[in-house]
């Protein structure tokens, strides 16, 4: 038996047990936040995140949809995509993972393949170690 409710408890149950691992109280507003944002893997600004909650039918203010992104990334629960200064996205997918971003539609893309960053290690400076490479490769539609 697999209808459209297991699967929403199945949902819920998962996104509970992910914020209560981090020591996430969780509130009517962080539950309506985590159930949008986890539902698939997904980039979304806090506008649109809080655009989407809206639209559920959700009374959450654009503070509470901010403070709460801020929290998840605290916990490493989402990635904070830092476009430019006015742009960042929020990205459920907490794997390492690369990603274009289109200029013209402003849609941010996971890259599949894994890039190896060898091409930084002769470069570090003495007594450091790579953590972590976040690359965003800009992209343009083509014009024919």
């Amino acid at each position: 038996m697999n209808s459209k409710n297991d699967r929403q408890t199945t949902q819920q149950e998962r996104i509970d047990s992910l914020l209560s691992d981090q020591g996430i109280n969780l509130t009517r507003q962080r539950r309506v936040i985590a159930d949008t944002l986890f539902a698939r893997n997904q980039h979304l600004t806090a506008d649109q995140l809080f655009e989407m909650v809206k639209q559920a039918g959700a009374r959450v203010s654009k503070a509470t949809v901010y403070n709460t992104l801020g929290l998840f990334v605290k916990k490493g629960l989402v990635r904070e995509i830092f476009i430019d200064a006015n742009r960042t996205f929020y990205d459920s997918n907490t794997s390492h993972h690369h990603h274009f971003y289109n200029v013209d539609t402003g849609d941010l893309i996971d890259i599949k393949e894994r890039l190896a960053p060898h091409f930084v290690n002769h470069e570090l400076p003495a007594g450091t170690a790579m953590d972590v490479v976040d690359l965003v490769i800009r992209v343009r539609n083509s014009h024919p």
